[in-house]
């Protein structure tokens, strides 16, 4: 029997390049898509896909009531993302996140919501493996450099800040040990931004700035040496396609809400 899938956001960079991968996987069956824009028409025309005419939606209440879906992807945008999870996890709909910008209080709610309706959700900031093993290798230097703050790069057109990847990332270094500060906030002079935004206790530096694509540099420091744990995507959709089928298969093997691809990785 193959998962039944519905992706929001179908026709974006992201999310038409995961169309295309899992209509071109035999374990998955793409169903229908999201897209305001792009309401009514039909995807595998759209994308060019050599599969049966699948259906787009212009929202997630429309889409889960005239289809069966076994997992629904959100990879739309931060202002529309967690009502469109909220709206799945109702439908008793298990749920990949694969857009960025949502809170750990978003997360808390989501979680929250999973838990009552016992759907699965599993919240992804980056598909990427390379940027899974830079939040792994994050986490234990984190054990034993106590001294670390965060870089978000990412191109001029992103208008959230901190990424989804940097807002995992820092939740899973808080959770080690909170970095030291040798200036106290009281005594640190100048412009409070030039220091970095704390998010979950930890210093994030965010670039916004044209042919950056999503890159990420944890960067940890003790007297006389340093290390660097830097990911950097390429333009290209190719590692989010293979950590997105990844997810889309692995979110139905658990119960209520994780964070991180890790979390379902053998």
């Amino acid at each position: 029997m193959k998962i039944r899938v519905c992706i929001a956001g179908a026709t974006g960079w992201a999310g038409s390049a995961l169309s295309k991968g899992v209509t071109a996987d035999p374990e998955l069956q793409l169903v229908a898509g999201i897209s305001r824009k792009a309401k009514g028409a039909d995807l595998a025309m759209l994308l060019e896909l050599e599969t049966e005419p699948i259906p787009v939606y212009e929202t997630v209440a429309a889409a889960l009531t005239e289809i069966n879906c076994d997992v629904f992807v959100e990879f739309t945008k931060p202002e529309s993302a967690k009502a469109n999870v909220m709206a799945a996890i109702q439908k008793g709909v298990n749920v990949v996140i694969g857009t960025s910008g949502l809170t750990d209080d978003d997360y808390k709610e989501i979680a929250a919501l999973a838990e009552q309706y016992q759907v699965s959700v599993l919240a992804v900031g980056n598909f990427a493996i390379t940027a899974v093993l830079l939040q792994k290798f994050s986490e234990m230097a984190a054990k034993y450099i106590p001294n670390f703050e965060v870089i978000d790069y990412a191109d001029d057109h992103k208008a959230d800040a901190p990424s989804g990847t940097v807002r995992e990332l820092v939740k899973r270094l808080s959770d080690v040990q909170l970095p030291n500060e040798t200036i106290a906030e009281s005594e640190r002079i100048g412009t409070p931004g030039t220091w970095g935004a704390k998010i979950n206790g930890v210093r994030v530096h965010a670039l916004r700035l044209p042919s950056y694509t999503i890159s990420v540099e944890t960067i940890f420091g003790l007297t006389d040496e340093r290390l660097t744990i830097r990911h950097d995507s390429g333009t290209g959709a190719e590692p989010y396609v293979k950590g997105g089928l990844l997810a889309i298969k692995k979110v139905g093997s658990f119960k209520g809400f994780k964070r991180g691809l890790d979390s379902v990785m053998e």
